[in-house]
């Protein structure tokens, strides 16, 4: 089942304007303390290949070497928790595009029956185009889940209308190739704002 596109640009309108609301007066200064769920200690990036939305092989760990890299598994039919963790990340990078310039967004697609490449595509472009989407079989999905430490995604109820039970946090590693801190479902934008200014002095 596609995703409703013109659904999603209200509902990213909205989370938008709450995001400028949390994100407050002076929302992109650093305070040089990590904010999120810190890590200790911090865990290396892990390696795993999949396959990015132009049907090429995407290594994730040679992709994103000395980059700020946010790392998030989802799926385009999730209600709420993907498209708000990625319109924050978005209006984070608008508000600082200097560490955007250097920063690497990867979601990679848990659900590989429902989300076709094109799809996962055109609703990563809702957000920001420069996001990358990733696919795989059932296999290698479970394998870099895993490598990546998180939950493997679990699939209830039949037919197309089933929901997906996956990791609900963004997973954060600095240009030093190092996951300091994951980001829950809940992250105040004014801690997205502070984090990857952080982050990105990391091995930078």
């Amino acid at each position: 089942m596609e995703p409703d596109v013109p659904i999603i640009r209200r509902s990213l309108l909205l989370i938008l304007v709450g995001s400028l609301a949390l994100a407050g007066c002076g929302g992109a200064v650093s305070t040089e303390d990590l904010q999120g769920v810190v890590i200790d200690p911090p865990q290396p990036k892990p390696g795993f290949i999949l396959t990015d939305t132009a049907g090429s092989p995407y290594d994730f760990a040679a992709e994103t070497e000395g980059k700020l890299t946010l790392l998030y598994f989802g799926y385009l039919n999730c209600p709420d928790i993907c498209p708000v963790h990625l319109a924050q990340i978005a209006e984070t990078f608008d508000r600082i595009p200097e560490v955007a310039r250097d920063a690497e967004v990867v979601f990679v697609s848990v659900d590989p029956e429902r989300d076709a490449p094109e799809e996962i595509r055109a609703f990563l472009d809702n957000f920001d185009e420069r996001f990358v989407g990733l696919t795989g079989t059932v296999d290698e999905l479970e394998t870099a889940q895993t490598a990546a430490g998180v939950p493997v995604a679990v699939f209830v109820g039949e037919g197309e209308d089933y929901t997906v039970n996956h990791a609900a946090q963004v997973i954060a590693f600095a240009p030093d190739g190092m996951n300091h801190s994951v980001y829950p479902f809940g992250t105040r934008q004014s801690q997205w704002n502070n984090d990857l200014q952080v982050l990105a002095d990391l091995g930078s």
